[in-house]
């Protein structure tokens, strides 16, 4: 994209059913970004990762691994994975762990996560920085609606993990 082109915002969540998402992530194949489905609605995260968020995003999947590793913790760890219920919901978190007996759930080879046809992640990690509002809103639902155990957004700017655990479609700030 050049100097002069208009980005398109990508911290806003537009209506679009199923086959257009499809239709949509399918023609970006190539380009570097994450997508999210929820309830009707996509969001494209196209913008260039940064070397900070790059950086931060080591440093969260190093701090997580060791203590796992020092705890004892069988961790599987995903970055950038897709998980997807087939025409319903589908997300691209930072980071995802799958954890003790669940750790080696997913055979090696698999692409895209079905959960469908597997469980999903134990915790799941965003790092924040432009988009903290909407990883503790729009994102936080579509993880409660997953079953995602626990999740964590790293709020970057003001040095902070917070997170919460899920349980009944809901959450709780721990």
């Amino acid at each position: 994209m050049s100097e002069t082109q208009t980005q398109l915002p990508t911290d806003i969540w537009i209506c679009a059913s199923w086959q257009e998402y499809e239709q949509i992530v399918a023609s970006l194949l190539n380009e570097k970004g994450k997508s999210y489905y929820y309830k009707g609605h996509m969001r494209l995260e196209m913008p260039p990762v940064s070397f900070a968020h790059g950086k931060d995003h080591v440093i969260i999947i190093f701090a997580v691994t060791l203590f796992a590793t020092i705890k004892g913790i069988l961790a599987t760890g995903l970055d950038t994975t897709t998980f997807r219920k087939t025409g319903v919901q589908d997300c691209q978190p930072d980071v995802a762990y799958y954890l003790r007996e669940r750790a080696q759930t997913i055979p090696a080879g698999t692409g895209i996560v079905n959960l469908d046809r597997y469980p999903a992640p134990d915790l799941v990690i965003e790092i924040a920085k432009t988009s903290l509002l909407d990883d503790l809103g729009t994102k936080r639902s579509l993880y409660e609606e997953l079953g995602i155990a626990e999740y964590w957004v790293v709020d970057v700017t003001n040095a902070q993990i917070i997170a919460y655990a899920i349980a009944d479609q809901g959450s709780k700030r721990i």
